[in-house]
C-alpha cells in the first residue's frame, strides 16, 4: 500500500520574467503538479523563508525545494544560499542552483555553501522541459524530502 504524497511546493527564486514563464510552462508540460512560488531576488527569498517584509501577514506555503538563481539584484543567489543554510529551521530545505552560470568557481563555492544540486539552465525549450521532468522524478518522486523540523 503507497502513501500518496502531497504535490511538492516549488520555491523560484529568479528576477528573470521569461526564464520563470518557461520553467512554469516546462513544469506545466511535464505534468508535474507541483505548486511554483516566485519571488524575484534573494532579499525577498529570505523575507518569504523567514515570514518578514511584505511576507509577515501573508499565508505563505513552506517548499519542498528552492530552485535558486545566482545572479540576482539586491541580494545575489549565493548570499542567500549562505543566509539559508546557516538558519537552523531553514537548512533542510533542498537547494537547487538552477543559473546561466556555468562558471567552476559558482559551481564549487555554492557546494561548499550547502548547495545540494547545481544545474546550469538549458538553452532549448525542448531541453528545459528534460531537466524539468528528470528534476521532478528525482525530487518530487524518488528522494524523500522533509516535511518541516524534527521534533
Amino acid at each position: 500500500m503507497s502513501i500518496k504524497k502531497e504535490p511538492v511546493v516549488i520555491l523560484m527564486a529568479d528576477d528573470d520574467d521569461d526564464d520563470f514563464l518557461l520553467t512554469q510552462k516546462a513544469l506545466k508540460a511535464s505534468k508535474l503538479l507541483n505548486t511554483l512560488v516566485r519571488v524575484n531576488d534573494g532579499e525577498e527569498l529570505l523575507d518569504y523563508l523567514m515570514k518578514r517584509g511584505e511576507y509577515e501577514h501573508k499565508e505563505t506555503l513552506r517548499p519542498g525545494i528552492i530552485l535558486l538563481d545566482l545572479n540576482m539584484p539586491r541580494k545575489d543567489g549565493r548570499e542567500a544560499l549562505r543566509e539559508i543554510k546557516e538558519q537552523e529551521h531553514l537548512r533542510n530545505i533542498p537547494v537547487v542552483v538552477f543559473t546561466t552560470s556555468k562558471a567552476e568557481q559558482d559551481i564549487f563555492r555554492t557546494y561548499q555553501l550547502g548547495v545540494n544540486s547545481f544545474i546550469t539552465k538549458p538553452v532549448t525549450f525542448s531541453n528545459l522541459q528534460e531537466v524539468i521532468t528528470s528534476l521532478g522524478r528525482y525530487w518530487f518522486e524518488i528522494v524523500e524530502l522533509p516535511t518541516g523540523d524534527a521534533e
